[in-house]
């Protein structure tokens, strides 16, 4: 029998559609990203890459977990972060010396608290949708698994760089290639036969598991555009083509002192003949002696030279942006990792001092041809291209296709 419609009462207008609420239900739009630092911007540029990528620029927050700071603390950030708060604690509650305050009440950013954390995601998620939750570096392993553990339906959340624990404990685990050389029949050569137990990670990637080229970092093509315009009136006038220097610091992995400070000057000496300027950097781990006592010896009188004295705003983006070629030491995975990412010439110096997972690296480089090493014998004005490393952009393509999975979409 066919059912009876009834007419609509004069004047009214009634919606026979779904109401609302059962139409639209819990949302499953992801709205807002919070992100879990540490307090170091490598690790930080990291996740803040992940979100410009993913679209969600304007709509992060960021967390830093509170690590104690000052005196003898700074002898113990090898522990994890658990057990270095309870020894922290444990001293002050004996009246010993003063400890001073964490760097995240230093900067104004909360403290990453997994349970506030938590509780923010499962009260929002009804009304905002579900909460993305990117962390990045060892200290913040703990606290990204416990937000997923208290909110599991309501966070998606993402550890960058590899946990060197369960996978099961994230939705999804960001890590370059390199991280799992201990797999590989190298290392188990390489390692001393009684460490090989002990090395992680144990187990090949499964389907959480995103690998990478290189880091992911901050240097996305709309960021360099904004720091071409920043940047302009200093870098455009400069005599091309200009050659920029990035220069870290020493790693277990990869050592190096003042020899290859002076082997950098010497090869940068022979290919200035090629270039119109040079323009000098380093990071937070570039040695002082390193600087100081050889680049500026050597290079800082030298005409179109410039070297960077850490003293107003850092022209690293920009440096990217306007550069024609760059030449960078091996230790930092994160500024070659931003550098392969602009296209152009990217040349190394150091390589062949690094081992163990910074060589498998390298090795991807070359074998990719997006960088080679530095010979000093260069012609700097001679440029050479290379699809661009676009780890930023296949990361997220993988997040999308995560939340697509559950159900989830990102807010466009």
């Amino acid at each position: 029998m066919r059912a009876i419609r009834l007419p609509d009462p004069p004047g009214v207008s009634v919606s026979h559609a779904t109401p609302e609420i059962f139409d639209r239900g819990l949302s499953t739009v992801v709205r807002r990203a919070v992100i879990i630092g540490n307090g170091a911007a490598g690790a930080e540029h990291q996740s803040i890459g992940l979100v410009r990528a993913l679209g969600l620029a304007s709509s992060y927050t960021i967390y830093r977990v509170d690590r104690p700071t000052g005196e003898f603390n700074r002898w113990l950030r090898w522990l994890p972060l658990g057990i270095h708060k309870k020894i922290d604690c444990l001293v002050r509650h004996l009246h010993l010396k003063t400890i001073g305050i964490s760097s995240a009440g230093l900067s104004g950013i909360e403290a990453a608290d997994a349970k506030k954390l938590a509780d923010l995601a499962n009260l929002e998620s009804a009304r905002n949708g579900p909460l993305l939750v990117l962390a990045a570096g060892r200290d913040t392993v703990s606290i990204a698994e416990s937000v997923k553990k208290l909110a599991p339906g309501a966070t998606f959340v993402v550890q960058i760089q590899h946990p060197r624990r369960c996978l099961d404990n994230f939705d999804m685990v960001i890590t370059p290639v390199h991280d799992y050389y201990t797999l590989s029949p190298a290392a188990r050569q390489e390692a001393p036969r009684f460490l090989i137990p002990f090395l992680t990670p144990h187990q090949p990637p499964d389907k959480r598991v995103v690998l990478t080229v290189g880091a992911l970092h901050l240097a996305d093509p709309s960021m360099l555009r904004s720091a071409a315009e920043t940047w302009h009136s200093l870098l455009a006038p400069l005599p091309k083509p200009l050659l920029i220097v990035n220069i870290g610091g020493p790693m277990r992995c990869c050592h190096y002192g003042q020899d290859l400070a002076q082997e950098l000057a010497s090869k940068l000496k022979r290919v200035l003949s090629s270039c119109g300027s040079v323009r000098i950097s380093y990071s937070r781990r570039t040695p002082a002696k390193v600087v100081c006592d050889v680049i500026q010896r050597e290079l800082g009188d030298l005409p179109n030279v410039h070297i960077f004295d850490g003293t107003g705003p850092n022209p690293h983006l920009g440096h990217l942006a306007w550069g024609d070629a760059f030449v960078v030491t091996a230790d930092s995975i994160s500024m070659l990792s931003e550098a392969c990412s602009t296209g152009k010439p990217v040349y190394v110096l150091g390589a062949e001092r690094c081992t163990w997972k910074f060589r498998s690296f390298h090795k991807s480089l070359r074998h990719k041809g997006v960088a080679r090493n530095f010979t000093g014998l260069e012609d700097i004005s001679e440029s050479w291209s290379y699809p661009p490393l676009s780890d930023n952009a296949a990361a997220a393509e993988r997040v999308r296709a995560a939340l697509a999975e559950r159900g989830w979409s990102l807010a466009s």
